[in-house]
């Protein structure tokens, strides 16, 4: 006789009931619909409300500068031999920089000769398009992990390139490379601009404080910047927060989190070690799969 498979308690598919009936709100633009399939697959109901969107930094001529310096590095006394990326995107908008401004093949060449550190896994991703690898990836993809993976390198370069996360200044890491002895060559090759519709992001608040949303799921910090900003300019201060404090907050990881801490946000969901799309969904489920987890 075959007996049923069993399902350990916290598997996906033992978790997948949580999701049914539920409305999961995302602002996620970058890779929405990888982040809504991952939801819908487990039944959930996706809104999708993308709140910003990403643009090549508008003034080109630091971005030119940076890469000029990059470039040409290993003829100063001080050489830029260490390189941390944060981003995935910030790679891509380099390479595609330094395209228009003839400098490609130079740029790519000389991202093979430096000491290539990622926070995470995307910029090695990326640069995987031009057989291009990241020497280092930081065991925790957070500020703090490229701070710890920095305290341990022997032969740190007198100065290190920073491509920077929109255009967040990342003062800590700044001021860790500082402390270290090394001077920090920061870059900032994109922004993020408003991309959704103002009545959009108000109907979002409204039906969050109408109890119509079961969990926002913040992947950036310009995302709650924009919902904060279009509720001040609305007059909907008081629905967001009604609307926060009705609706369960999940967070990627601790940068974001305490972010919004910081912001007097409560958050309910992080995942515990890996802070990318599927283990936010599992955290997520987990949360609702527990009695704590269940909202009126």
């Amino acid at each position: 006789m075959n007996l049923p498979e069993h399902k350990p308690e916290n598997s996906p598919d033992a978790l997948a009931p949580v999701f049914a009936g539920k409305t999961i709100a995302l602002p996620e633009s970058r890779q929405l619909d990888v982040l809504a399939g991952l939801f819908e697959r487990r039944g959930a109901l996706v809104r999708r409300c993308p709140l910003v969107s990403i643009h090549d930094a508008p003034d080109q001529a630091p971005i030119r500068a940076w890469l000029d310096a990059f470039i040409h590095d290993e003829t100063h006394t001080e050489t830029m031999g260490d390189l941390i990326a944060l981003t995935g995107e910030g790679m891509s908008r380099l390479v595609a920089a330094a395209e228009r401004f003839g400098l490609k093949e130079a740029f790519l060449t000389r991202l093979r000769t430096v000491r290539l550190i990622a926070r995470g896994p995307k910029p090695g991703r990326t640069l995987k398009t031009w057989d291009i690898h990241p020497k280092i990836q930081a065991p925790i993809p957070t500020t703090q992990g490229i701070i710890a993976c920095l305290a341990t390198l022997e032969n740190r370069a007198p100065r290190i390139g920073v491509v920077l996360y929109g255009t967040e200044p990342n003062q800590p890491l700044i001021d860790a490379i500082l402390a270290l002895g090394c001077t920090p060559v920061p870059v900032a090759p994109y922004i993020y601009a408003s991309e959704s519709e103002t009545s959009a992001v108000t109907t979002l608040i409204a039906d969050m404080a109408a109890g119509r949303i079961n969990a926002l799921a913040f992947t950036s910090q310009p995302q709650f910047k924009r919902l904060h900003t279009v509720a001040e300019k609305t007059g909907q201060m008081a629905e967001l927060h009604a609307g926060l404090e009705r609706t369960a907050i999940a967070a990627i990881g601790p940068v974001m989190a305490d972010y919004l801490r910081a912001q007097g946000v409560r958050v309910d969901v992080m995942p515990e070690d890996r802070f990318f799309m599927k283990p936010l969904v599992d955290a997520l489920a987990r949360h609702w799969a527990t009695p704590h987890g269940v909202l009126a």
